[in-house]
C-alpha cells in the first residue's frame, strides 16, 4: 500500500485527476484517437504495395521452371506505361530502346544490374497490383461508410464515452492482424475491421468536441487542433512505415501503434470512464433529414472530393514510382511528405483564420489548388519533382477540412437542433466516400487509360465543385436560431447538453466553465 501512495504523489496522476473533467483533456483524447486511426490508415501506403508485389513475385518464381541454359545473355525490361518506352536493366542504368535500336546481350551483361532489387521485373504484374492494392484500401473507407449511419445516432442514445472507446478496441484488434498477417485475404479482412474502429472513434470524438466547445469560433480552434491529429498521423504514417518496412520488417510499425493504441485506451478508461451511459438530454435531428438538407451536402461534399484527390494518389503513386523512377522502398512513402507536412500546417493555420476569412471562401480556394496541384503531380520526373504539387495537394486539403467540420456544426445549429452525433456521421461518411471511391475506381482508371490522366481528371472534378462553397457563404436558417447566434452579447447561446447540466438557449455561459460530466 505504501508504493500505492506514492505512486498516487505523481503529479501526473494528479494532474489527471484534477482535469479529469477539462476540455482540453477530452481534446487530447480525440486527438490522439485521430492520430492512432490515420497512422494506421497511412502506415500501410508504402507497405502494402511492395509487399504484395514481392508475395506475387515470389510465388511466380516458386513455380515457374528454370530458364534454359541455352540463354544466359538475358536481360531485364520493362515497358514504362508513362512514356511508352521500353526501359532495359544493365550496369549503366536504364536504356531506352526505340524503333531500329535493339539492346545486345553484351551491352546488358556489361555488369551486374544496379538497382534490380527497387525497380519491378514484370510490368503486367505490377499493373495488376493496381486494382488490387486499390481494393484493399477501399475496404476501410467502404465498411465505414456502412457503419457511420448506424454510429451517429447511436451516440445520442449512450453518449459519446462508450463508442468512442469501442473504437479503440477494434482498432488494436485491427493493428495486431496488420502485424502478422501474410496473406491478401488477412490484411484484407484487417482493414476492413479498421473501418469499424475508425467510424466509432471519429464520429464519437468529433460529436464530443462540437458538444463541449459551443462556441463556433472555439469550436472551429478545437476541431482545428483535432485535425491536427489527422494531419500528424497522415504525417508520420507512410514515411513511419516505409522506413520501418525496408530496415526492421512488415512488423515492427504495426507493433509500435499496437503500443500506442494501448496508452489510448487507457487514458480513455481513466477520464472518460466508458462504462458510463449518457445520452443526449434532446432527441436530435434525424439521420435523412440532415442528409437531406443542401447546405449540410454542399459542406460533405468538399470534404468527399477533397480527399478523394489524396485517397486516389495512396495505392496509385507508388506504383507509378516504382514503374517510372525505380524508387526504393522508403521513397514510396517520403513522397507523401510534403503532402502530410502542408496538411498540418493548413489545418492548424486555417483552423482559426477560416472563422475571419469565412470559412466558405476558404473551402472554394482549397478545392482550386487541390486540382491544380492534382494535376501537376503527373509532370514529377524524380521523387523532388513531386514536393512542390504534393505539398499543394496537402495544404489545400487542409484548408477544406479546417472550414468543412465547423461548419457543419455550426449548420445544425442555425438550421437543426444542436445534437451532433448525426450530422459528423454524415462528415465521416463524406470523409470515406472519398477514400472508398478513390482507390478503389483510381485503380482500375491508372490501369485502363494511365496515372496521368487520373490525376487530370480528379484535378478537374474539384476545380468544377469549387464554386458550389460559395452557397456557404450566407446560409438561411430559423429565425430565433439567427437572432441568438448573431447576438454578441453572448458568448453562446445554443443548448449544450450533459450528463448533470443544461443550458439553454439564451442563457448566458460563464466563459470559465471548462467541464463536462
Amino acid at each position: 500500500m505504501g508504493r500505492l501512495d506514492s505512486l498516487r504523489q505523481l503529479n501526473l496522476l494528479q494532474w489527471l485527476r484534477e482535469e479529469r473533467q477539462s476540455r482540453k483533456l477530452i481534446l487530447f483524447i480525440v486527438f490522439v484517437a485521430l492520430l492512432l486511426d490515420n497512422m494506421l490508415l497511412t502506415v500501410v501506403v508504402p507497405i502494402i504495395p511492395s509487399y504484395l508485389y514481392n508475395m506475387d513475385e515470389s510465388t511466380s518464381v516458386s513455380t515457374t521452371p528454370p530458364p534454359e541454359p541455352e540463354q544466359p545473355s538475358a536481360f531485364h525490361s520493362i515497358v514504362s506505361l508513362y512514356d511508352n518506352t521500353l526501359r532495359v536493366s544493365g550496369y549503366n542504368g536504364t536504356v531506352l530502346a526505340t524503333e531500329g535500336v535493339t539492346p545486345t546481350p553484351a551491352a546488358a551483361s556489361a555488369g551486374p544490374p544496379q538497382n534490380d532489387s527497387d525497380c519491378p521485373q514484370s510490368s503486367t504484374r505490377l499493373i495488376n497490383e493496381n486494382v488490387k492494392v486499390g481494393m484493399l484500401f477501399a475496404s476501410k473507407a467502404t465498411v465505414q461508410l456502412i457503419t457511420n449511419p448506424f454510429i451517429g445516432p447511436l451516440t445520442n442514445r449512450i453518449g459519446y464515452q462508450l463508442p468512442i472507446f469501442i473504437g479503440f478496441c477494434i482498432m488494436f484488434l485491427s493493428t495486431i492482424m496488420f502485424a502478422f498477417s501474410s496473406s491478401y485475404a488477412l490484411l484484407f479482412l484487417a482493414r476492413s475491421l479498421q473501418g469499424v474502429g475508425s467510424s466509432c472513434s471519429s464520429v464519437a470524438g468529433m460529436g464530443m468536441l462540437a458538444s463541449v466547445y459551443t462556441d463556433d469560433e472555439e469550436r472551429g480552434h478545437a476541431i482545428g487542433i483535432a485535425l491536427g491529429g489527422l494531419a500528424m498521423g497522415v504525417l508520420v504514417g507512410p514515411p513511419f512505415g516505409s522506413v520501418m518496412y525496408e530496415f526492421v520488417g512488415k512488423t515492427a510499425p504495426f507493433l509500435i501503434l499496437a503500443f500506442l493504441a494501448v496508452f489510448d485506451g487507457a487514458l480513455q478508461l481513466f477520464v472518460l470512464q466508458p462504462t458510463k451511459v449518457e445520452p443526449e438530454s434532446q432527441k436530435g435531428t434525424p439521420l435523412l433529414t440532415l442528409m437531406k438538407d443542401p447546405y449540410i451536402l454542399i459542406a460533405a461534399g468538399a470534404i468527399c472530393f477533397g480527399n478523394m484527390a489524396i485517397a486516389m494518389m495512396e495505392p496509385t503513386l507508388p506504383i507509378w514510382m516504382m514503374e517510372t523512377m525505380c524508387a526504393r522502398k522508403w521513397q514510396l512513402g517520403v513522397a507523401f511528405l510534403p503532402a502530410s507536412i502542408s496538411y498540418l500546417i493548413g489545418t492548424n493555420i486555417f483552423g482559426t483564420m477560416a472563422h475571419k476569412m469565412g470559412r466558405w471562401l476558404c473551402a472554394l480556394i482549397g478545392m482550386v489548388v487541390v486540382g491544380i496541384s492534382v494535376i501537376c503531380v503527373p509532370f514529377a520526373k524524380s521523387i523532388y519533382g513531386l514536393i512542390l504539387p504534393n505539398f499543394g495537394v496537402g495544404f489545400a486539403i487542409g484548408m477544406v477540412d479546417s472550414s468543412m467540420m465547423p461548419i457543419m456544426g455550426y449548420l445544425v445549429d442555425l438550421r437543426h437542433v444542436s445534437v451532433y452525433g448525426s450530422v459528423y456521421a454524415i462528415a465521416d461518411v463524406a470523409f470515406c466516400m472519398g477514400y472508398a471511391i478513390g482507390p478503389s475506381i483510381g485503380g482500375s482508371i491508372d490501369e485502363s487509360i494511365g496515372f496521368p490522366w487520373l490525376m487530370t481528371i480528379i484535378g478537374i472534378v474539384d476545380i468544377l465543385f469549387a464554386p458550389l462553397c460559395f452557397f456557404l457563404r450566407n446560409p438561411p436558417g430559423q429565425e430565433e436560431k439567427v437572432a441568438i447566434l448573431m447576438d454578441s452579447n453572448c458568448s453562446m447561446k445554443t443548448r449544450s447538453y450533459s450528463a448533470q447540466h443544461t443550458y439553454y438557449q439564451g442563457e448566458s455561459m460563464d466563459p470559465e466553465y471548462d467541464d463536462y460530466d
